[in-house]
């Protein structure tokens, strides 16, 4: 069994997405934006039939999901697989106080490399390689010709998609980040998937 398609949806906006800070695994709530964000995406995406709903068990993607079940009547399943990068220590942190502590860090974002997320987090391609294998089990796990819509987080899922196009992780810079609320459709195809649209949002949000 192989599913036909596969959304891939960032959750809605949060507090700490709005002040640049670094969330990683720590289960910070939509903020009301984000809520309406979720909400206008719903349809859109309901539009597109899915079958299943799968979702990082993070209460701002969980929340996210809620929108389209309610479209939907579909159940919501969780993988954690779906997490956002483990950022270790530095969640809460801006971009300027990471950099600020750690230039090596910046040196290597800005040369394109990966780089761990503090001392106890992941790589970004360890985040990416455990979102895509989850996005194969959930793909393959589907009925043929069904529709899935998996909601996670933008980073990682950025990432995932690089390594599912059959891609390295360098390339992530090619594609931009992830907006919040946004979804992109993919076509399984083994080990080398299509991206068939990228980073659509509602209008007006």
């Amino acid at each position: 069994m192989t599913a036909a398609r596969v959304v891939v949806w960032r959750h809605g906006e949060t507090a700490w997405n709005a002040e640049g800070r670094y969330q990683g695994q720590a289960d910070v709530a939509l903020n009301a934006r984000g809520l309406t964000q979720a909400a206008a995406a719903a349809p859109r995406i309901a539009a597109l039939g899915p079958d299943r709903i799968v979702s990082s068990d993070l209460g701002r993607a969980s929340a996210t999901a809620q929108q389209l079940a309610r479209h939907t009547g579909l159940p919501i399943e969780f993988d954690p697989r779906l997490k956002e990068i483990d950022v270790g220590d530095w969640v809460g942190m801006t971009n300027a106080e990471v950099f600020a502590a750690h230039p090596d860090f910046a040196e290597a974002l800005a040369a394109g490399r990966d780089a761990r997320r503090s001392a106890s987090g992941e790589t970004g391609a360890q985040a990416g390689a455990r979102v895509a294998e989850a996005l194969l089990d959930i793909a393959e796990a589907s009925p043929d010709g069904s529709t899935v819509v998996a909601v996670g987080h933008g980073f990682a899922l950025r990432v995932a998609m690089v390594f599912l196009l059959g891609l390295d992780y360098a390339h992530n810079l090619t594609l931009g980040g992830l907006w919040n609320a946004s979804w992109s459709v993919l076509q399984p195809g083994g080990e080398r998937w299509r991206l068939l649209s990228y980073n659509n949002v509602a209008d007006g949000v």
